[in-house]
C-alpha cells in the first residue's frame, strides 16, 4: 500500500454578511467536502480548514442595514453557517474565523516577514474620499462601472462579471456605498503596499510548471492575467478602524491591514489553530513546511471570482515569504475553482439579495438531495442555471428512481423473505460475476474521478453502475424465482446486496447521510464516517465557536470487502423523499 499523502483542503473563507446561498455551496463548499471524504476513505491524511471572514466591508454594510453592530452580524451569520455545515455534512477539521488572536498573530507574522524580504513598502497613493461620510472609501465601500468590460455594478477592487483586478480609481462613474454620493474626491493617503511587481516572473514560472491537470478555465484566466499586464504594487492597508493592526511602530490606529491580505492567510492560520487545539503545536508543519514535507498537496476550492486571489495574490504572497530564510511554505498544488451556478439570468448574490438561502432550504429538503443535485449540476467548467423544476426532476427521476428504489426494494425484499439476514450465495453465473467485477472496478475508475476533482463525472459513473444493478435484477427477478428456485434467488439477492454494499461506498462522498443509513441497515455496527461537533474556544480576543470533525473509522473504507453472508440486517427504511406539488409548494 502506498504511504498516506498529506492533503490540505483549503476552502474559501466566506463573509459573515448573510445566509449563504446554494450557488456558494455548489461552487465552493460542497466540492471540497466530497473530495476530502474520498481522500480520507483511501487512507490519506486530510486537513480541511476554513473560517468566516469577519473583516470584510460587506459585514459593516450589513450591520448598517440591520441596525446592529458588526460583532452581532458576525455572531449571527458565523453560527448560521456552522449550523448549515452540520446539517449538510461539510466535514471541516476546523472551521474558525478571522477575529481570533491566532489569526491576528499569524497575519502580523506574515506582514513582518514580507517587510523583511522587501515585498512590502510604504508609499502615498490617491484614494477615493466621500466628503459626506467624511472618510476614505475602502474597496468594497465603492461601486461603479468596470473599466474593462463595462459592468455597471463592479466592486472597487474586482469586477464580478469579468473577474479583472484593478484600482478603485480606475472605476468609471464611482459611487459611495455608504451614502450613494457620486461626487467623490481623490485625496492622498499613505499606505503599505505589497510589491507584486517582484512576483510577476516567479508567478509566471510557477503557473507554467506542472499545471497540466488544472481546470482550463482556471489556468487560462491566471496565465492571461499575468501575461496581460505587469503586476504592480497593491495597497494592503486602509484608513479604517476595524481589522488587524499594522505591526509597525508609529502607525496610527486608524490604519489597519485590509481584508484581502489577511483573509487568504487564513489557510495557514487555521492549520496553526488546529494544531494548537490538538495539543501538538507544530503539527501544521506536516502540510505547510517545505523542509518537513515538500510533497504535501494543498488544494484551494473556490468560486471563479476568487481565481485572481488564489492563483496570483496568495501564491505571490507565499513566494514573498519564501524569499527569506527557512522555513519555506508550500505553494498550492491545485486550485479547482468552479464557475457560477446562476439563478435565472443573474448570478446569486448575498449582498444584492439574489439568493436561495442554504439554511432555509435545508429545513424543507433532505441534505443528500441537495448534495446530489448540486453535484449533478456542478458548474465545473461553465456556468449552470439552477431551476426548481430541474431540482425536482433530478430527485424523482434519478436519485429516487435509480438508487433509492434499488436499495429500498432489495433490502425490504431480503429482510422480509430471508428472515432479516444476508443470504448465503451459491455459485455465481457469468452475469453475476460480470456485474460484481464491473462494480468492483468502480473503486478505481470512480476513485480517479474523485481524485482529480471531476465530481460531476464521478456522480454520472456511479449512477450508471447503480442502473446496472437494476438491469441485473430485472433479468434475474428473484421475487419470482424464490418460489421455484430458492437457492438461485438467494444467490442473485446476495449479488445485488453485495453490489449495493460497494455502491454505498462509491456514493458516500456525495451522499454521506444515506450511505451511512444503508451501512447500518445492512447490519454493520461501526459507523461509516466520523463525527462533526462544535467547540467554544477562548483566546485573547474572546470566545468563538468552531466546527470540527473527528475522523473516526472512515480511513481505509475505499475497499471492496465481501459482504458477510448470514449478517443480521436492520429493518429497512426509505432513503429519499419523492417530491410533488405538496412538498414543492412555494418553490415551483
Amino acid at each position: 500500500m502506498a504511504p498516506a499523502k498529506k492533503i490540505l483542503v483549503g476552502v474559501a473563507w466566506p463573509y459573515c454578511n448573510g445566509e449563504k446561498h446554494i450557488g456558494q455551496i455548489a461552487g465552493a463548499y460542497l466540492p471540497p467536502d466530497i473530495f476530502a471524504r474520498y481522500q480520507r476513505m483511501v487512507g490519506n491524511d486530510v486537513l480541511m480548514v476554513s473560517g468566516s471572514d469577519t473583516h470584510g466591508t460587506p459585514i459593516v454594510l450589513k450591520a448598517d442595514a440591520e441596525g446592529i453592530t458588526p460583532e452581532a452580524v458576525v455572531e449571527k451569520y458565523h453560527t448560521l453557517f456552522i449550523d448549515g455545515c452540520l446539517q449538510m455534512g461539510i466535514t471541516f477539521d476546523l472551521y474558525t474565523h478571522t477575529e481570533t488572536q491566532n489569526h491576528w498573530d499569524v497575519t502580523q507574522m506574515m506582514f513582518k516577514r514580507h517587510m523583511a524580504t522587501g515585498y512590502i513598502y510604504r508609499d502615498t497613493q490617491n484614494q477615493l474620499y466621500d466628503p459626506e461620510a467624511k472618510r476614505f472609501l475602502a474597496d468594497r465601500y465603492v461601486e461603479g462601472t468596470c473599466p474593462f468590460c463595462g459592468y455597471p455594478e463592479a466592486r472597487g477592487d474586482q469586477c464580478d462579471n469579468c473577474g479583472r483586478l484593478y484600482d478603485a480609481l480606475e472605476l468609471k462613474n464611482p459611487r459611495s456605498k455608504i451614502t450613494g454620493n457620486t461626487q467623490l474626491e481623490i485625496r492622498a493617503t499613505e499606505h503599505f503596499f505589497l510589491d507584486m511587481g517582484k512576483m510577476n516572473q516567479p508567478l509566471l514560472d510557477w503557473i507554467y510548471t506542472g499545471k497540466e491537470d488544472w481546470r482550463p478555465n482556471v489556468l487560462n484566466f491566471a496565465r492571461g492575467q499575468l501575461e496581460l499586464r505587469e503586476l504592480r504594487g497593491r495597497a494592503i492597508t486602509r484608513d479604517i478602524d476595524w481589522g488587524i493592526p499594522i505591526p509597525v511602530e508609529g502607525v496610527p490606529d486608524t490604519k489597519r491591514i485590509y481584508v484581502w491580505y489577511d483573509a487568504v492567510i487564513g489557510y495557514l492560520s487555521a492549520a496553526v489553530e488546529w494544531a494548537n487545539l490538538t495539543g501538538e503545536s507544530e503539527a501544521w508543519r506536516a502540510w505547510w513546511d517545505n523542509s518537513v514535507n515538500p510533497d504535501s498537496l494543498i488544494y484551494n476550492f473556490i468560486g471563479k471570482d476568487n481565481i485572481p486571489f488564489h492563483c496570483i495574490i496568495w501564491p505571490g504572497m507565499l513566494i514573498g515569504y519564501n524569499a527569506g530564510p527557512e522555513p519555506h511554505l508550500n505553494l498550492p498544488y491545485d486550485v479547482p475553482a468552479n464557475e457560477y451556478l446562476t439563478l435565472g439570468a443573474g448570478k446569486f448574490s448575498t449582498s444584492r439579495g439574489n439568493v436561495i438561502g442554504w439554511n432555509t432550504v435545508l429545513e424543507q429538503f433532505q441534505a443528500d438531495a441537495w448534495r446530489y443535485v448540486l453535484t449533478a449540476q456542478a458548474p465545473e467548467t461553465a456556468d449552470v442555471e439552477f431551476t426548481w423544476q430541474d431540482f425536482m426532476d433530478r430527485i424523482n427521476n434519478e436519485l429516487v428512481a435509480n438508487w433509492g428504489n434499488l436499495v429500498n426494494r432489495m433490502l425490504s425484499f431480503t429482510y422480509k423473505r430471508f428472515n432479516g439476514t444476508v443470504p448465503t450465495p451459491g455459485s455465481l453465473d457469468a452475469a453475476s460475476q460480470q456485474l460484481l467485477d464491473e462494480i468492483q472496478a468502480g473503486f478505481t475508475t470512480v476513485g480517479e474521478l474523485y481524485n482529480t476533482t471531476k465530481l460531476k463525472a464521478a456522480l454520472t459513473e456511479v449512477r450508471r453502475l447503480s442502473q446496472r444493478v437494476n438491469q441485473y435484477l430485472n433479468d434475474k427477478a428473484p421475487w419470482k424465482a424464490i418460489n421455484d428456485d430458492p437457492a438461485g434467488a438467494a444467490t442473485s439477492v446476495y449479488v445485488a446486496l453485495q453490489a449495493i454494499d460497494w455502491l454505498k461506498l462509491l456514493w458516500s462522498p456525495i451522499l454521506p447521510h444515506s450511505s451511512e443509513q444503508i451501512h447500518q441497515m445492512l447490519g454493520y455496527d461501526a459507523p461509516l464516517f466520523g463525527r462533526q461537533y462544535t467547540e467554544e474556544i477562548s483566546d485573547g480576543r474572546g470566545t468563538h465557536r468552531v466546527l470540527r470533525y473527528e475522523h473516526g473509522a472512515a480511513s481505509g473504507h475505499w475497499v471492496a470487502n465481501p459482504l458477510p453472508a448470514g449478517q443480521a440486517m436492520r429493518e429497512p427504511k426509505a432513503l429519499f423523499v419523492k417530491l410533488d406539488e405538496t412538498n414543492m409548494h412555494g418553490w415551483i
